[in-house]
């Protein structure tokens, strides 16, 4: 088969994700179970000659990812879909993985995303986090944060990806996209470049340094909303991780500043549902004064249970947001147990 044969039946079939890898069949991911295309398993020459077809489709020279041995980079094809690939070695053979990503932004409502998460685009000013582990759907959710900004506010949004994956239109908002690698050399040039293009709204794919995580601090501080991800577990980990990646020397001015210009960290993780897809479970934490006290002096440790008390603030913790799904028969008892953050406390509240 052909590459393009691969992508169409993925698209067709529902799949997240397209693996190829040599030694077994082409496979894809559907609603969390991972499938073969067939029988027929595939070899270093033939993984070369579908990756290449990647690239080809892409317009994109390989020679990066000859060099180097990781790729990341997405195309489309005219009524089919976008495709984010991320190309490795593997046993010194060519392989990959590709997410497929819809045109339209989904519906956030058939997504099972809360209210109080795409609320977030009242926001004016200040910094938004998205985080969770990878695949944990977070591109998707600033998506339709982003989307809500372009239908309901007059603004000029910049978004900072590696790769793009959602392509937006203008609506009442001015939408710019730059990719990482094609539009701007990284990140932190991107970052500090925008702040000179009259953004209203910047989206950061993600902040990998105290470099470019001090610079969208700044920025969210100059009156911007910065809306960003990071690869961590929970509000409490986020902080953290934001401290931590600066020298000690520094950490008690970071508090300070962090506290100031943080307004919401939105932690999710995916489910699998009774129905055999997946649904999200999300903590949100809003910054109120009380966690503003603890991050400034030092005590995250506490930040869970004000959580738990600000119920009435919108802040909700993974674990009552797993134990609604389960209220709400979209999961079942066993999964509430085992993605609970606290089993013995879920345990108890399911009786």
């Amino acid at each position: 088969m052909e590459i393009t044969e691969y992508l169409r039946t993925a698209v067709e079939d529902g799949a997240s994700d397209l693996f190829i890898v040599a030694g077994g069949p082409v496979s894809y991911k559907v609603k969390g179970e991972i499938r073969h295309i067939g029988t027929e398993k595939v070899f270093p020459p033939e993984t070369e000659r579908l990756i290449t077809g990647l690239y080809t489709h892409a317009k994109r020279d390989m020679s990066a990812y000859r060099m180097r041995g990781d790729d990341d980079f997405s195309f489309a094809m005219a009524g089919l879909a976008r495709f984010r690939v991320n190309a490795y070695k593997q046993r010194g053979s060519m392989a990959a993985v590709v997410r497929v990503v819809a045109f339209d932004i989904p519906d956030w409502r058939t997504l099972h995303i809360p209210p109080q998460v795409i609320d977030l685009a009242e926001v004016d000013h200040g910094m938004v986090l998205v985080t969770g582990t990878a695949g944990s759907g977070k591109s998707t959710t600033q998506a339709c944060i982003i989307h809500r900004i372009n239908q309901t506010r007059s603004c000029h949004i910049i978004t900072l990806e590696d790769p793009i994956e959602y392509l937006h239109r203008d609506d009442k908002s001015i939408i710019s996209q730059r990719e990482v690698a094609i539009d701007t050399e990284n990140y932190l040039t991107a970052l500090r470049s925008c702040l000179r293009q009259a953004p209203d709204v910047i989206l950061l794919g993600e902040m990998r340094d105290h470099e470019t995580i001090r610079t969208a601090m700044t920025a969210a501080e100059t009156g911007h909303l910065l809306i960003a991800t990071l690869h961590t577990s929970g509000a409490v980990n986020t902080i953290d991780r934001i401290i931590d990646s600066f020298p000690p020397v520094q950490q008690a001015q970071i508090r300070i500043q962090l506290s100031a210009v943080l307004r919401t960290v939105v932690s999710q993780q995916l489910i699998p549902s009774v129905n055999g897809g997946l649904v999200p479970a999300y903590e949100i934490m809003h910054m109120n004064n009380a966690i503003r006290s603890m991050i400034r002096d030092s005590k995250s440790h506490q930040i869970d249970n004000a959580i738990a008390a600000g119920g009435s603030e919108g802040m909700i913790t993974m674990d009552q947001s797993i134990l609604n799904l389960y209220k709400q028969k979209l999961i079942d008892r066993e999964t509430a147990l085992g993605y609970a953050v606290n089993a013995e406390q879920m345990k108890r509240r399911l009786g």
